[in-house]
């Protein structure tokens, strides 16, 4: 084996490891934060309409009754088997509650990212590339402007600009045309074209623009500084100063050199990005009635169900955990400054 396919193995082993305490730290905070909730959960969710032998069985059923360290087995015991609870409202598994919506919210997440990275990188790099210019003082204040702007607002400013335009303001897609796409895969767009109804895929990816150009300026700023200051350090970089003098063009020094290396760190920060989309889809979701995870977790706070709560915002630390865990791995794999 060589050197460096062991470092990597080792960085891997590693990064592997220290993933299990944040696992369970992540684990631990939900569960506390949920049980010192004011409120008791089961009385919540039932409203008031059922009786106190009734409620002691709810209580019982949900192991509300019991100690509150065998609480916490049970949930990180039900977590490691992919068991999330069943929610208290519908008596639906939180697992498929999350097959079913979860193919929304992944379509929304990364039609977000696509948005951030086309807008960001380009304007991020010319920023660099023209530092102090006029273009560069715009794409700063750009950049303060959509981190700082609350989503929803921003989500209801484009309806309220779009509203009986050529966008749709809400839903995933048309209802009429929805009924002709059969779910397989509970990605919508992708149950069109293996249907191979076009049509479908066109009012899918109409229905996606709003909502995906309003979460994707969340984090556009994001991207727009660290190209830009990645830039301003690369291009006064000694190798930057070699290939000017090997009398390389200016465009290749900045395109070939500059911003392949602004990249890599541009790429570290990836997975903090996705736990900032996750929670601005929830709000994202809301405003344009999207049919996500998101929208389920406000339905289901609004109802006061504690173990549907609970499920999906493990699920969430999951998911960010898993992110952070592979973003770190391709990041060890293009730079090796990484792995040592």
């Amino acid at each position: 084996m060589s050197k460096q396919s062991g470092g990597l193995g080792r960085y891997i082993v590693q990064r592997l490891l220290l993933a299990v305490p944040m696992v369970l730290i992540l684990l631990t905070l939900v569960f506390v934060l949920m049980r010192v909730a004011p409120g008791d959960p089961v009385s919540a969710a039932a409203g008031g309409k059922l009786s106190a032998a009734q409620l002691a069985e709810k209580r019982h059923i949900a192991g509300l009754d019991k100690p509150l360290l065998e609480q916490y087995w049970n949930y990180i015991s039900n977590v490691a088997h992919l068991d999330f609870g069943t929610t208290f409202v519908d008596h639906r598994k939180v697992t498929d509650l999350i097959v079913d919506n979860g193919g929304a919210t992944l379509s929304l997440t990364i039609g977000a990212l696509i948005v951030a990275i086309l807008i960001g990188l380009p304007i991020g790099l010319f920023s660099g590339r023209f530092r102090d210019s006029a273009f560069d003082v715009g794409a700063r204040v750009f950049s303060i402007t959509t981190y700082a702007a609350p989503v929803f607002v921003t989500g209801l400013l484009a309806q309220l600009v779009f509203s009986g335009g050529s966008l749709p303001v809400s839903d995933q897609a048309d209802q009429l045309m929805s009924l002709n796409v059969d779910t397989t895969t509970h990605i919508y767009i992708v149950d069109a074209m293996i249907a191979g109804n076009w049509d479908a895929v066109n009012d899918a990816l109409l229905h996606l623009v709003l909502p995906s150009v309003t979460l994707g300026l969340l984090i556009v700023g994001v991207f727009i500084r660290m190209i830009r200051v990645n830039v301003i350090q690369t291009l006064q970089g000694d190798y930057i100063e070699a290939a000017r003098a090997r009398g390389i063009k200016e465009s290749a020094v900045v395109t070939k050199h500059a911003f392949r290396n602004a990249l890599v760190p541009v790429i570290t920060v990836l997975g903090l990005q996705v736990a900032m989309l996750l929670g601005g889809a929830v709000l994202t979701e809301k405003t344009f009635n999207w049919p996500g995870i998101g929208l389920m977790l406000i339905q289901y706070i609004n109802q006061r169900d504690y173990v549907a709560v609970q499920g999906i915002v493990t699920v969430f630390a999951l998911v960010v955990v898993f992110i952070s865990m592979l973003i770190d791995f391709v990041n060890a794999l293009i730079d090796p400054r990484v792995r040592y």
